[in-house]
């Protein structure tokens, strides 16, 4: 049985949106991106570590609808949960609540490159065995 989605509550910020009050298309990867980097955090992988050990994680995918106006100030959750994890890489799934309505969804592919080398390698496998909780059915 896989583990329940991964919860990071945050708000819109004015910064966020643009001229029609809603938030920018590009500003939802920034929280997305927040929302994973505390779920990494949480599973015991912070990306400082991660890199500490001579790997990086670029994307090389991202995606985004948008359902629901978003506008500064709102109050949001966004769920983390894992679509799929490879040999080398791995895709997150983000839904994005509004007084429990979604919002938005999203996903990102991120690839593990050896910095040395800059070609993808097998993810470490603690990291492999932890994203694997999360994966979604």
């Amino acid at each position: 049985m896989s583990a329940p989605p991964f919860i990071w509550p945050s708000r819109i910020r004015f910064v966020d949106t643009d001229a029609s009050t809603r938030i920018h298309y590009t500003a939802l990867f920034r929280h997305f991106e927040a929302a994973e980097e505390e779920f990494f955090r949480q599973l015991g992988f912070p990306y400082t570590e991660l890199e500490r050990a001579e790997r990086s994680y670029p994307r090389v995918h991202v995606e985004a609808d948008y359902s629901g106006a978003l506008k500064a100030d709102d109050a949001i959750e966004t769920h983390v949960a894992l679509e799929r994890v490879g040999r080398s890489s791995f895709t997150l799934r983000f839904r994005t609540y509004k007084d429990g309505v979604e919002a938005g969804k999203g996903k990102i592919t991120a690839v593990c490159m050896s910095v040395a080398t800059q070609k993808a390698e097998p993810l470490p496998v603690a990291l492999a065995e932890a994203l694997r909780r999360y994966l979604v059915e």
